[in-house]
């Protein structure tokens, strides 16, 4: 993840001020809105170390017909990288 814990924290509870503020949500639990938007943050920003991990485990599976091919790893692991953000949609 590009950003610490305690900046993705940071984060959340100004969001969570901001949207009580412009009066977008109201809630008595600071707190708990605070604390979900923390985890959807943490979840949402860890999507490409998780795709990251996903690739590495697929490479892994094909290591020893990319060891017999002459295949470059690191071409690999863009191209599978590129079809797994494809797939998921996702926007890195």
């Amino acid at each position: 993840m590009l950003f610490s814990k305690e900046y993705v924290g940071y984060l959340a509870r100004e969001a969570t001020k901001k949207l009580i503020a412009g009066k977008f949500i109201e809630t008595a639990a600071v707190a708990a809105v605070t604390a979900r938007v923390n985890v959807a943050l943490v979840d949402e920003l860890s999507l490409e170390d998780r795709i990251n991990d996903e690739v590495r485990v697929i490479l892994e599976a094909y290591s020893e017909e990319m060891r017999n091919s002459g295949a470059n790893y690191q071409e690999m692991f863009r191209k599978v990288k590129s079809e797994l953000v494809r797939k998921y949609k996702a926007v890195l």
